[in-house]
């Protein structure tokens, strides 16, 4: 009986993905970082703050599956890391006047 051989590219390395998203598009970039990369060295090497250069790691917040992370967290394979943008309108805000809105509507 064969078994198949698993070739590791290298033992030290993990998989983790960068994803971020504006109203148009969303990309997602796959990196092979070292094992004890940090959440802004994988950012770093996918490139994306090339290609977004509005990306400002000092006033972006970032996530790891849609939990707020620091920039030196270690990172674990498959990670999937998210840089946020900042909101255009406050979502509360937004409630308060559509629910005043309503009010309104409905009186007339």
């Amino acid at each position: 009986m064969e078994s198949e051989m698993v070739v590791v590219k290298n033992p030290r390395q993990i998989i983790v993905e960068v994803a971020y998203a504006i109203p148009a598009s969303q990309v997602i970039y796959t990196v092979e970082v070292d094992e004890n990369a940090t959440v802004e060295d994988a950012i770093l090497s996918s490139g994306v703050l090339k290609e977004y250069p509005e990306i400002d790691l000092k006033t972006n917040k970032v996530g790891i599956f849609s939990k707020i992370a620091k920039l030196d967290k270690t990172l674990e394979h498959n990670d999937r890391i998210e840089i946020y943008r900042k909101l255009i309108a406050d979502p509360k805000a937004v409630r308060k006047q559509r629910a005043a809105e309503g009010k309104k509507m409905k009186k007339g």
